[in-house]
């Protein structure tokens, strides 16, 4: 948001606290679930589509209906010929972006997979990439994945980047009321924020929205999500599912603070924490000993007992 948008913006929901506090509820989080316009790429943006053209070309693509009526874009990505020997895959992988971002920017992790003997399925997210839409909240997300899971699930595992983190781990905890779990063997989260509270904090503090437009941002959440916003942060999401997890985090990621990634560990024993430091938020996904990682230990599953 530019400067002068920001401060006009700031001095609405300052007014709007005194006056109409629940309309500035709602106002608040019609923004907080506004996707940025995919039309309107910015340069980097359009560059990255174009250096990934030949890559997309190669997915067979697919467009699922959501229980609600969205439609959402599901790029399938088989193993290279030969790999595995028997042309059979390993499993498959579900592979979720973050905000502000599609499946090309997730090439280096569906390429590891793939290599490794893998299917993957890449959804783009309600509002990004080739999904349609200018709206995104937690439960609209877990509904898109979920819709991915019905018809291309269970999965070997599931691995999420930035906001499509979060968005994997309530969905395979089943936290959104009336969507059922997502089966899955391992969880990988990467540069994930773990708290919807402290996304909602920071947001609001950003825009100045106060503390009784903030009670009604609350108030939506339980109505569309099922239950209190409080309930939405990744230790109780981890601890419910009880699935393997991978975590990876830069310390130095200024888009999701390195204590996301402590609250993620802090889960239990099933929880495992590698810091990539020095990759800040978007180049550890691009990152050659991270993707190694991230494979391997998916791959732990599939391997006989006795070379565990």
């Amino acid at each position: 948001m530019a400067p002068f948008a920001l401060k006009v913006t700031r001095a609405v929901f300052g007014a709007a606290e005194r006056v109409a506090p629940s309309l500035a509820g709602r106002a608040a989080f019609e923004l907080f679930c506004r996707t940025p316009n995919v039309n309107r790429p910015t340069p980097g943006e359009r560059r990255a589509v174009a250096q990934a053209a030949d890559f997309m070309a190669d997915a067979r693509h697919h467009r699922l209906t959501t229980k609600s009526g969205g439609c959402v874009a599901v790029h399938e990505f088989r193993p290279e010929p030969g790999d595995p020997p028997n042309d059979e895959p390993l499993g498959t992988v579900l592979v979720v972006h973050g905000w502000r971002s599609r499946t090309e920017y997730m090439r280096a992790l569906i390429s590891g997979f793939r290599d490794a003997g893998y299917r993957v399925v890449s959804l783009d997210l309600p509002g990004h990439g080739q999904s349609r839409g200018r709206r995104l909240n937690l439960a609209i997300a877990v509904e898109a994945v979920r819709a991915a899971g019905d018809w291309f699930g269970p999965f070997s595992a599931i691995v999420g980047h930035s906001f499509g983190g979060a968005i994997a781990a309530n969905a395979v905890a089943g936290s959104v009321a009336g969507i059922a779990p997502l089966a899955a063997g391992r969880l990988v989260l990467i540069a994930a924020p773990s708290s919807l509270p402290v996304l909602f904090s920071d947001f609001s503090h950003m825009l100045n929205v106060g503390p009784r437009a903030q009670a009604k941002m609350a108030d939506i959440v339980k109505r569309i999500a099922g239950h209190p916003l409080s309930d939405y942060t990744g230790a109780r999401q981890l601890d419910a599912a009880r699935l393997p997890t991978l975590v990876v985090h830069a310390r130095d990621d200024r888009e999701v603070a390195a204590a996301h990634a402590e609250l993620y560990a802090g889960a239990g024993d099933h929880v495992r924490l590698h810091w990539a430091d020095g990759l800040g938020h978007r180049r550890i996904l691009a990152d050659s000993n991270v993707v190694r990682r991230v494979v391997e230990f998916v791959l732990r599953q599939e391997q006989p007992a006795h070379l565990c």
